[in-house]
């Protein structure tokens, strides 16, 4: 097995390659690139982007004069900053965009993104409804661009190791996976709204949602609303199922069931906080499991690929084969990540960075949108949108997908 050192270097090695050959450039030009919705997840990606050679942040676009401010800090000092959207890709200086907005502004802007001739990352989930799918990869197609979707763990060595020991046969047949996102944290408390309401473009957050008065605390945790976000589901849950694809050549699931409960987050979210979701591949001969809550940690964020000679342990910092009882397989691993098992996120490797530098054209990754978009867009939304009630439900995807 290689060690942690040789796959460090590999990566360094692929962002490189990546930059280098970005739209055809030579290694010497510049990428310029814009910011749309520069909050919290998008200024992480910034900071990555930042360090990548001859990449310069040339624009920067916020609702919100606080993220706006703070996006520009981040940005090249003559960087151009806006609170429309529409400005920015209208600009010549930009190349490429970076998309962290709320997940019911991905499509829009994606597809306004690709008509002005702009290259797009977009945070996932791709979609926020499943009738949008078909929209963005039209304009994908149409305008020829790539599109690349932030399910970061694709680009991480490791994980990319962990494929390849599973394509070797030493886990043998899976049957099973088992996948987990927990936390205990007290996400759910409503805070003083101290957000001046007046430095918030409001009726541009909602877009084409339903009209409703400003509420600070929607603004900040928009993720845990129907109108503006999917909750555990399309937050954390889509990142493994993902991988599982990926990892086991599946298709759409002949069936999806979810239940959802509220215990920490009743009265405050409408998405439930304490989640499960079984999908099933009779195809394939698979089940898969998703848990999730903010109520106890147990395993953090994880995958285990059960097979019939042991279980592949993925996290964001290593993987593990620990052969099954009786069986002849030695145990193996690879460990980049500093911590625990199981944590949100880890030093090494730095998947942001390394997805990022996938997009570019040229580069070793792929765009997401080439691959079976209908299985994509359908898994966004395995726990389907169910208003302010806990979800409990079963989904012939096959009629979501028609």
């Amino acid at each position: 097995m290689p060690d942690r050192r040789d796959f460090l270097a590999a990566g360094a090695a692929a962002l490189l390659a990546g930059t280098e050959s970005a739209r055809g450039f030579q290694a010497n030009d510049t990428l310029r690139v814009g910011c749309i919705g520069t909050g919290g997840r998008c200024r992480a990606l910034m900071r990555s982007l930042a360090t990548i050679p001859n990449v310069r942040i040339t624009a920067v676009c916020d609702l919100w004069e606080t993220n706006l401010n703070e996006g520009k800090k981040l940005a090249d000092p003559a960087a151009f900053a806006t609170g429309r959207h529409e400005e920015l890709l209208a600009r010549n200086d930009v190349d490429a965009v970076v998309i962290g907005s709320p997940d019911h502004w991905h499509v829009p802007l994606t597809v306004a993104a690709c008509a002005a001739g702009k290259d797009v990352y977009v945070e996932k989930p791709l979609t926020h409804d499943l009738s949008e799918g078909p929209a963005v990869v039209e304009a994908q197609n149409r305008h020829r661009r790539i599109v690349q979707v932030g399910t970061q763990q694709r680009s991480m060595t490791h994980v990319r190791a962990a494929y390849d020991f599973l394509k070797s046969g030493k886990v043998g047949t899976v049957h099973k996976v088992h996948c987990t996102w927990n936390r205990n944290a007290a996400r759910a408390q409503r805070f003083k709204d101290n957000i001046d309401a007046t430095k918030v473009d409001w009726r541009r957050f909602l877009g084409s949602v339903r009209d409703q008065p400003f509420d600070g605390y929607k603004f900040r945790q928009w993720r845990w609303f129907w109108d503006f976000g999917g909750g555990i589901f399309t937050d954390l849950m889509v990142h493994w199922i993902d991988v599982v694809h990926w990892f086991l050549d599946l298709g759409v699931p002949a069936t999806a069931a979810s239940a959802g409960d509220f215990f920490s987050a009743k009265d405050v979210w409408e998405t439930p906080d304490t989640v499960q979701t079984v999908l099933r591949y009779p195809d394939k001969q698979v089940q898969v499991y998703f848990e999730g809550t903010f109520s106890n940690n147990r395993n953090g964020a994880m995958v285990e690929f059960m097979g019939t000679e042991g279980t592949l342990y993925v996290d964001r910092g290593r993987f593990e084969f620990i052969p099954d009882r009786g069986k002849t397989g030695a145990p193996a691993e690879l460990i980049l990540g500093t911590g625990t098992r199981g944590l949100d996120f880890y030093d090494k490797p730095d998947g942001e960075l390394l997805h990022l530098c996938d997009t570019m054209p040229g580069s070793s990754g792929s765009p997401v949108l080439t691959g079976d978009s209908r299985t994509m867009l359908a898994l966004h939304h395995a726990g389907a949108k169910g208003g302010a009630s806990p979800v409990n439900l079963a989904i012939t995807i096959d009629a979501l997908t028609k």
